[in-house]
């Protein structure tokens, strides 16, 4: 089998080189995200990838409480970008406590467990 990729492949991938690529169907024009091989919209096949703008506003949020000596509390959000996909993350740089509903917010690719993750700070302005 030639160099294949999948979509998750290619979704790390980028990731790694800084990058925070979104998969877009060609055919209804919608983004969409978890990465698949078919557009949920429209069922389509034919998928490409586009740099995200990195801008959103939370959607949800909590705080994950744990003790000190295990790291202390931090936030779990889902973000919804400009391109209309959500995405579970976490923001950074300000308590965990202090994210709020409708908060701009916007996506770095920092690591989370080890790994490149999509994370966000809150927008300047």
């Amino acid at each position: 089998m030639p160099d294949a990729k999948g979509p998750d492949q290619i979704f790390q991938g980028a990731l790694t080189k800084g990058e925070i690529l979104l998969p877009k169907c060609e055919d209804c024009g919608a983004y969409h995200f978890f990465p698949r091989v078919l557009c949920p919209h429209c069922h389509g096949a034919a998928i490409s990838w586009k740099q995200a703008t990195g801008k959103g506003r939370v959607h949800t949020t909590t705080v994950v409480r744990r003790k000190p000596e295990w790291g202390g509390d931090y936030n779990v959000c889902v973000v919804e970008l400009d391109e209309g996909v959500r995405m579970m993350s976490r923001v950074e740089g300000i308590a965990p406590g202090e994210v709020a509903i409708d908060m701009a917010v916007t996506a770095f690719v920092g690591e989370a467990e080890g790994a490149p993750a999509v994370l966000f700070k809150p927008s300047e302005g």
